[in-house]
């Protein structure tokens, strides 16, 4: 009875790894993202390398490659993905036919693509949930093998989004959020960074990064400076939070005082990742 149960709980995706060479004379490619979507539903996912280890994995294996050609590749395939489902409301009105017709587009990609980029030979898969299976995916075709971390040890922000991502699902709110998005509307055109997550709230938009205080303390100047742009430029009211690895204790280490003073002054209030949930559960009922 639980094996047929779990069965009738699988949905059918379908998949890309998209593998990038800076040498198509060699033939030689690594792996930088994947794709995953419903074929019934034409749901679809991204995700493509932008830690800063990610890329150095790259070079190493192709030491031409260059950063700021495998940012562009993400922004490109977000951008005909957006004007796809744009272009299917206008013709179609409700995407009842959207799994058909993005089969039809994924299938131009391939035959599109830049030389240097390609989708791997299409696979198949079961599972639960989009979002889940695609960061296992990433996790085993893409991301750099990682060892097994040590009770205590820093933690790195992917595996801060990933906590993070389980979290507002369990608070029901992963539908209501964008992620990964884009800030070069309000700093300068061709700002690679992003910001994990964006909700609305009565008229504000709220912003919520996490920052691995362990691991790389100084990136808290870099989102407090996104933060007064976007607070300066944006046409809405805005909010900011920062999930942090660590509870920030100024009194006791110059550390974390540099973090917490540096993220308060520029109006980001800092939320530890042991009080995440708690956080999320106050925020859930002010959201629409």
């Amino acid at each position: 009875m639980p094996d047929s149960i779990t069965s009738a709980n699988e949905h059918g995706f379908v998949y890309h790894i998209l593998r990038y060479t800076s040498d198509l004379i060699r033939d030689e490619w690594v792996n930088i993202g994947v794709m995953l979507y419903d074929p019934l539903t034409g749901a679809l996912r991204l995700r493509l390398v932008e830690e800063q280890d990610e890329y150095a994995r790259i070079r190493r294996l192709q030491p031409a490659a260059h950063e700021d050609t495998l940012r562009g590749f993400r922004d490109h395939l977000e951008d005909q993905f957006v004007t796809f489902l744009r272009n299917m409301r206008e013709d179609h009105g409700p995407l009842v036919h959207a799994g058909e017709e993005l089969q039809r587009l994924v299938d131009q990609w391939n035959n599109t693509l830049s030389n240097g980029l390609q989708l791997a030979p299409q696979k198949g898969v079961l599972a639960y949930d989009l979002d889940l299976e695609l960061e296992r995916l990433y996790a085993h075709h893409v991301a750099p093998p990682r060892k097994v971390a040590r009770v205590g040890a820093p933690s790195s922000r992917a595996a801060l989004r990933n906590y993070c991502s389980q979290v507002w699902k369990m608070g029901g709110l992963w539908d209501r959020l964008e992620k990964s998005v884009r800030i070069t509307d309000y700093t300068f055109p061709g700002d690679p960074m992003r910001l994990d997550y964006c909700y609305r709230k009565n008229g504000t938009r709220g912003f919520v990064q996490t920052l691995s205080v362990s691991r790389a303390p100084a990136d808290c100047k870099l989102y407090a400076y996104t933060a007064a742009r976007i607070a300066a430029r944006a046409p809405f009211a805005s909010e900011f939070a920062a999930i942090t690895d660590v509870s920030l204790s100024p009194k006791d280490n110059d550390r974390h005082s540099f973090v917490d003073k540096t993220l308060r002054d520029a109006g980001i209030q800092p939320v530890p990742l042991d009080h995440f949930a708690v956080w999320v559960n106050e925020l859930k009922p002010l959201l629409h």
